[in-house]
C-alpha cells in the first residue's frame, strides 16, 4: 500500500483482517506467504500494521485467504459502498488513490479516485488474470504506460484494458491529474 509513516486506520484494519482470515484458515503465517507469492517477512508486517506492500500483492493475499480486496482493508462493520478509504500515497502529498466502494461481479468491482500531482507516478504489480480498469480522467493530463502500450489522456477521455500486465499511471506535465479507476475481476 506503501502508505505514509503515520498510523492509519486502513493499516489498522488491515492486520486485524489478516491475522484474523488466517487463523480462521488454519494458516501459519509462512503457508500464507507461499500461498500469496510474499515474503514471511511482508505477513509479519502486515499483521503488525506495518505494511509496504502494493496493491496487486493484496489481491493475492486475499485469495490466498479466500476472501476478496475490500474486505481485507475496510474495517469489518463498513459497507462494501461506503468505504472511503485512502490506500495509496505518492511522493507528493498531492498524490493519493482512494477506495470508494466496491460492487459485486464475477469476484468484485472496486471504484477508486485518484489523484497525481505533477511528474508523480504509480507503478502497478500485474493484478490477476481476469481482471480489468476503466479509467476516465476528470482533470489534467494522465498517462498510461501499459506492456501493450502507452496512451494519453486528457479530461473526458477514458482508456479500458486488462489489468494482469505491467502498468503505470504518469502525471506529465506542470498540473495535477485527477481520474476515476474502476477495477473490476
Amino acid at each position: 500500500m506503501h502508505m505514509s509513516s503515520q498510523p492509519s486506520p486502513v493499516l489498522g484494519h488491515l492486520a486485524s483482517n489478516v491475522r484474523r482470515l488466517r487463523q480462521e484458515s488454519g494458516l501459519s503465517q509462512l503457508a500464507l506467504a507461499e500461498r500469496a507469492g510474499i515474503s514471511r517477512r511482508t505477513v509479519i508486517a502486515l499483521e503488525a500494521g506495518e505494511a509496504n506492500i502494493g496493491l496487486a500483492s493484496l489481491d493475492h493475499v486475499a485469495d490466498a485467504l479466500g476472501t476478496n480486496f475490500t474486505d481485507l482493508v475496510k474495517a469489518p462493520s463498513t459497507p462494501q459502498t461506503e468505504i472511503d478509504e485512502i490506500l495509496w500515497r505518492g511522493q507528493s502529498a498531492d498524490s493519493s488513490a482512494t477506495l470508494l466502494g466496491s460492487a459485486p461481479a464475477s469476484t468484485e468491482a472496486q471504484l477508486w479516485v485518484w489523484r497525481l500531482a505533477p511528474g508523480d507516478r504509480y507503478d502497478a504489480e500485474p493484478d490477476p488474470g481476469g481482471w480489468h480498469e476503466i479509467v476516465l480522467v476528470t482533470a489534467g493530463r494522465v498517462r498510461i504506460e501499459r506492456r501493450d502500450g502507452t496512451v494519453d489522456l486528457t479530461a473526458g477521455q477514458r482508456a479500458i484494458y486488462p489489468s494482469d500486465q505491467p502498468y503505470s499511471y504518469v502525471a506529465p506535465g506542470d498540473q495535477p491529474a485527477e481520474f476515476a479507476r474502476i477495477v473490476t475481476s
